[in-house]
């Protein structure tokens, strides 16, 4: 006898629990990756409309995907950018044509999915030497977090009150740590006066087809670390 199978329901499995965890896991990963799009995007000199496209695309693609995957397995998937993978293409988007980083992209995706289809994950994974990982994620972020010194120069409170209630939270309430340190620099970017909204203005974003193309420069500056970044910074502790 075969069992019925269990009837989708969203809103009866949803509790006030649950539905602060989805809000605070969608907005940590907006505030600690999303300004490291922006800025990849505007030093690869992309217009204000392709980077708008770009930040669209990964949006919808990751809302589509973590709700549909979440209610076929009844398991909270969420399907999201990867950090060291924003701060990756910091220093390589400008290095290459767009399109042809987009068609590093691609690759990227096709390899992560080969992983994953083949079961070759932990096998790969086990190969990889953890001081070769860690010194490439090292390399990645290390020209992100050295500009902290240097805006500490130019607005040192905001720094240092950031930094202090991210330690603070860090201690305290460790879940919640990157939201606090947000909270933290946005009262205090406040009262400082460096919040401007007067040339703020809303509008929809509009997507902009950009065709992939395809490069051995891109794929060496790219695709390959692109793919060793996620999956030895972000899948591996997964894993674990």
């Amino acid at each position: 006898m075969h069992a019925a199978p269990q009837r989708l329901s969203p809103l009866a499995d949803t509790s006030p629990a649950a539905v602060v965890a989805g809000f605070v896991a969608m907005l940590v990963g907006y505030t600690s990756s999303l300004v490291l799009m922006f800025q990849a995007g505007q030093n690869a000199g992309l217009s204000s409309g392709q980077i708008s496209s770009w930040i669209w695309a990964l949006s919808i693609g990751m809302a589509l995907t973590t709700i549909g995957l979440s209610l076929k397995y009844r398991t909270p998937i969420v399907i999201a950018w990867s950090t060291p993978g924003a701060a990756l293409l910091v220093t390589s988007l400008p290095s290459v044509p767009y399109s042809d980083a987009i068609g590093a992209f691609v690759l990227c995706a096709v390899l992560l999915a080969l992983c994953g289809l083949t079961g070759s994950v932990d096998r790969l994974l086990r190969r990889v030497p953890p001081a070769l990982a860690a010194a490439l994620l090292a390399g990645i972020l290390f020209r992100i977090g050295i500009e902290i010194c240097a805006a500490a120069q130019h607005q040192t409170a905001l720094v240092l009150g950031m930094a202090l209630a991210y330690l603070v939270a860090k201690r305290l309430w460790p879940r919640y740590c990157v939201l606090v340190a947000l909270v933290a620099g946005l009262l205090l970017a406040a009262g400082l006066g460096l919040l401007d909204f007067h040339s703020l203005r809303l509008e929809l974003a509009v997507p902009v087809w950009t065709s992939p193309t395809f490069s051995l420069a891109a794929t060496i500056g790219i695709a390959i670390p692109l793919f060793v970044v996620a999956m030895a910074s972000q899948n591996m502790p997964g894993i674990a």
